[in-house]
């Protein structure tokens, strides 16, 4: 396994870190201490959870993934082998079932850390990310930012990080960083912190071969301000496992059980991943291998967010981090982005 530190820390993360939001859902807590078990095994020593998990999200299971991490550190005492990383949800349609008001205010942060300490049975957070921005802005599939004048979020960089530091001084969480957010927002937060312990020192946006949108604007802030990427659904919701491809739906996944979830099953998808399943044929790799080697390979990634519903799929990709990617094989893979670019966005 390969490991790169958290920037600005000496905080030291597995390249693959483990995603966790299908466990409460599509699986049992037995089969997430499974995945725990074996991931640790294999030197993954990064988990990432949120506070709203699994998904997709409802009141009866919310929180119920860090409940299933948190019956796990108690039965293996293994809580100081691994770096969790957790959020806080923003205000949307599919969080307000969390809380009354979903600001950023420190009473509403002070209660979702406990919360999640409480039910991850641990007294401290390596990570502690907000989860989408306050303000209304272009997330989750929409290209262009729309400007609403109603918009009644009001600018509150400073009275955010405020909030986070006093949890990192009373010793409840120890880092901080952004999840789903736009450059402007991740170019805020950092002007407004005034010291190091509140700089947001990642950032966990999806990035794959279907979506490289992150590339534009955002992958230049990591290298220049030194902010890591997590990135997550780096294998489209599965769409580049190559499950789906020639119209098949196989029972029990995630596009068969939530046909809502229709980010990376467009038309422009699947052809682009016919093409990179092309690729991957005539390099001698899986297209999973290709996909995850790709993200993992990338400058800007501090660690690349996999996630598995079986034993099987966890193995391998866990492995992808063994898979190396010639010059050529990217030159081939950025030829078919040019073509088809960011499908999935």
């Amino acid at each position: 396994m390969d490991y790169n530190l958290l920037p600005n820390t000496d905080i030291k993360v597995s390249k693959i870190c483990l995603g966790t939001m299908t466990w409460g859902m599509q699986n049992t807590e037995a089969e997430g201490h499974q995945q725990m078990d074996y991931a640790l095994e294999q030197g993954v020593n990064f988990f990432d959870v949120a506070e709203l998990y699994p998904v997709p999200a409802t009141a009866e299971t919310q929180g119920e993934t860090e409940r299933i991490i948190g019956t796990w550190f108690k039965k293996t005492a293994n809580r100081n082998k691994i770096i969790l990383a957790t959020k806080i949800a923003g205000p949307g349609d599919y969080t307000k079932h969390i809380r009354k008001n979903l600001s950023f205010k420190k009473i509403h942060i002070d209660q979702a850390i406990e919360n999640s300490l409480k039910r991850l049975q641990t007294d401290y957070i390596d990570l502690y990310q907000l989860h989408w921005p306050e303000r209304k802005t272009n997330t989750f599939g929409v290209r262009s930012f729309r400007y609403d004048p109603n918009d009644l979020w009001v600018e509150n960089f400073e009275a955010v990080l405020d909030a986070l530091d006093q949890n990192i001084k009373a010793g409840k969480i120890r880092q901080v960083g952004l999840s789903n957010e736009n450059p402007w927002g991740i170019m805020r937060f950092l002007q407004a912190s005034k010291y190091p312990p509140t700089k947001m020192i990642t950032v966990q946006n999806p990035y794959s071969l279907l979506n490289r949108l992150f590339e534009i604007g955002s992958s230049e802030i990591c290298h220049r301000e030194n902010i890591g990427l997590l990135a997550y659904s780096p294998l489209g919701f599965g769409v580049l496992s190559g499950k789906y491809r020639n119209g098949q739906i196989p029972p029990n996944s995630r596009l068969a059980l939530f046909e809502n979830l229709a980010r990376y099953s467009g038309k422009k998808s699947f052809e682009a991943t016919e093409r990179y399943a092309k690729l991957a044929k005539e390099v001698g790799l899986s297209l999973t291998d290709l996909s995850l080697a790709f993200v993992n390979d990338r400058s800007f990634v501090t660690s690349n967010i996999i996630g598995a519903t079986n034993m099987e799929q966890l193995k391998e990709n866990i492995a992808s981090c063994k898979v190396k990617l010639s010059k050529e094989i990217i030159k081939a893979i950025n030829v078919i982005h040019e073509d088809i670019p960011n499908p999935a966005p």
